[in-house]
């Protein structure tokens, strides 16, 4: 199984059944087997044999009858239920062996497609005896196999769910790859199945509706879905696709070896350079050649350097003057380090790429890292955080991997790791080497790790500065840090790179340069449509480009966009549920905005509370106060965010 990734379910647990489960249990396999349920009698039978009651006991007026009709009948039944022969003395165990092996699996889709396959894979999995929930990212709505759990309920049992699921399957669309939720759903799963304490995390399937195509892809989701066992959708094939998940679910070594799955693997390679005649050309020409408005925005941006062909796709980038001439003069300079700072979707990642293609224009060395492609367990410690970061560097530099002919335990990580930049990495590439460094805010999550790995950012910055013997070396490092955080952690001022270098901090577009970007689709707007759109979500990037889009495609006009938008039914309501979803975890920033969108005015909030809310990009600062970024955020949560 070369290239695969085994990850053994939890075990099987120790179970003693209450009649009331074991009936409700026993009810829905029956009926995802015949569409029938238990009737009153049956029931009657099934409880008394259970609590070990003799026929005479369970049916004193003619317990001949039950016996040998009622009772014989039932047992038949379930017999081709659990696929063995079911008696009354034997009813117990069977049932108390089939709920251990029973497997918790989440059903993630969205589109009309997709439901009719998510609702056809949670009646065949249900039969084979699975639990199963089926999740629409369109809709505030959990289904299982009881009932559909709506609004307050909603976002718990989703979270629930997620965390207790053995399995979870995403059914890929079109409409999917676009979700905002799908992202906080991965990013969750990824962060419960660290937090599990004796049990694996969730084994992930991705079933596509159609071939998957990397380009359509955002660099988040191929992040999360790097590794996932992986097919096609044909409904024709369904009895194979139920033979593979339940080959997964059981996780039966020789079976999957017999099957070799297939796992997704996303090539740097393919994001980093043009391809080659004849590699790729046909299909990423035509999405180049594409306008702006018949490509969808995707929630996130490339981190990787553009190429030309990314260059050709990007005809909706708008430059904040002067912002990118700063940044390009900066990172001309010895030791350089930038740090750019913005809610996400703002744009960061876009204006780091373009950095490190001036760079690269420059003929430095230019690589981008992102911290959210490092597996959870790479920030247990110190040591693994940076030897990671070590062999990523060297493998992204096309370096031999020798990382243990420089590391000596005897020596803190840190020394080790300045010793392998210093003594290896440095001298081999003997020109400027910028590091974009994207999504640090992983390592604020590990505060017993942060303070030591941002302190070594900021000496290898003052060691550039230095004048020492070893400063020229030092002098070939540029750094680029990119976070959407405030840093909350107690660092040493004297260690944090977060007060030295050039701070950028991305602000929302200016009317000009939202009058740039209309300008680039095929709309006429009026000075008076350009207000009510900057009226409804001002001067950000990605809601921007997404009402525009939509536009342009002629799916809405604005008049209905400023009708539906704060609504969970338009264009926005992927990207508001994924805020509400956010907000909900954390009860006490929950508080805080309510107050901040029932103030008539700007509002003084603690000063970590209105920091948060402005990373999360929910809160303009005004002076002192803050209040709600736009209209369309005071609709909707006005609307939605309930606080008991």
């Amino acid at each position: 199984m070369v290239g695969h990734y085994l990850v053994m379910l939890r075990p099987y647990p120790c179970v003693h059944m209450k009649v009331e489960k074991a009936l409700e249990f026993v009810d829905q396999r029956l009926y995802a087997k015949t569409g029938k349920y238990l009737n009153d009698t049956e029931r009657e039978v099934f409880i008394g044999s259970w609590r070990g009651n003799t026929y005479q006991e369970i049916y004193p007026y003619n317990p001949q009858y039950v016996e040998k009709t009622l009772a014989y009948r039932l047992w038949r039944k379930l017999s081709d239920v659990f696929g063995e022969k079911v008696t009354k003395k034997k009813i117990k165990g069977i049932v108390e062996r089939a709920w251990q092996r029973q497997r918790q699996v989440f059903v993630s889709y969205r589109g009309q497609t997709a439901a009719i396959a998510a609702t056809t894979l949670m009646t065949k999995l249900q039969a084979l005896g699975h639990a199963v929930f089926i999740h629409d990212l369109n809709e505030s709505v959990l289904l299982d196999a009881a009932a559909a759990v709506t609004d307050a309920e909603s976002a718990a049992s989703v979270t629930h769910s997620l965390q207790h699921c053995d399995c979870f399957i995403l059914l890929l669309s079109p409409q999917a790859a676009v979700s905002e939720m799908l992202i906080e759903q991965l990013r969750c799963l990824r962060q419960e199945g660290v937090e599990r304490t004796g049990s694996p995390p969730p084994v992930r399937v991705v079933i596509a509706l159609e071939p998957i195509n990397p380009l359509q892809l955002s660099h988040d989701l191929r992040n999360y879905l790097t590794g996932a066992y992986h097919w096609v959708w044909e409904p024709a094939a369904m009895a194979e696709t139920l033979k593979r998940l339940q080959t997964i679910l059981e996780q039966d070594i020789a079976a999957l070896a017999t099957q070799s799955l297939p796992c997704l693997t996303f090539p740097d390679e393919l994001f980093e350079v043009a391809p080659e005649a004849g590699s790729l050309s046909t299909e990423t020409e035509t999405l180049a050649a594409a306008s702006p408005s018949a490509v969808h925005p995707l929630p996130d941006a490339e981190p990787e350097i553009p190429s030309g062909l990314v260059h050709l796709r990007s005809q909706f980038y708008v430059e904040r003057t002067p912002v990118e001439g700063k940044c390009y003069d900066e990172i001309g300079r010895s030791g350089a380090l930038i740090r750019i700072k913005a809610p996400r979707q703002m744009g960061k990642t876009s204006l780091m790429a373009r950095i490190l293609r001036h760079a690269q224009e420059q003929d430095y060395q230019a690589i981008p890292i992102s911290f959210q492609h490092a597996d959870r367990s790479t920030f247990e410690d110190l040591r693994t955080l940076l030897r990671w970061f070590c062999t990523v560097v060297a493998r992204r530099l096309r370096l031999p991997h020798r990382l243990d002919d420089y590391w000596e335990d005897t020596f803190g990580s840190k020394d080790n790791c300045t010793s392998y930049f210093q003594d290896y990495l440095l001298p081999a590439i003997e020109r400027p080497l910028v590091l974009g460094l994207d999504e640090v805010d992983e390592v604020f999550r590990y505060p017993a790790i942060a303070d030591d790995f941002f302190g070594l950012l900021r000496a290898w910055y003052e060691e550039a500065n230095y004048g020492s013997r070893d400063s020229e070396i030092w002098e070939r490092l540029r750094l680029v840090v990119v976070h959407s955080t405030e840093v909350y952690l107690p660092l040493d001022v004297n260690q944090s790179p977060f007060n030295v270098g050039l701070p950028i901090e991305l602000k929302e577009f200016t009317p000009a340069q939202v009058t740039d970007l209309v300008s680039r689709y095929p709309l006429s707007f009026t000075p008076d449509d350009m207000a009510k759109l900057m009226t409804l979500v001002g001067g950000h990037p990605y809601l921007l480009q997404l009402a525009l889009y939509y536009l342009a495609q002629q799916q809405l006009t604005l008049a209905e966009l400023c009708a539906t938008g704060p609504t969970e039914a338009g264009i926005y309501g992927d990207h508001l549920r994924r805020h509400l979803a956010a907000l909900e975890q954390t009860p006490s920033l929950a508080r805080a905005y309510r107050v901040v969108l029932d103030a008539a005015q700007p509002l003084q909030l603690g000063s970590e509370q209105a920091f948060k809310l402005h990373s999360l990009g929910l809160v303009r600062l005004q002076g002192n106060g803050v209040v709600p970024s736009f209209e369309l955020y005071r609709r909707y949560f006005s609307d939605r965010l309930h606080i008991p």
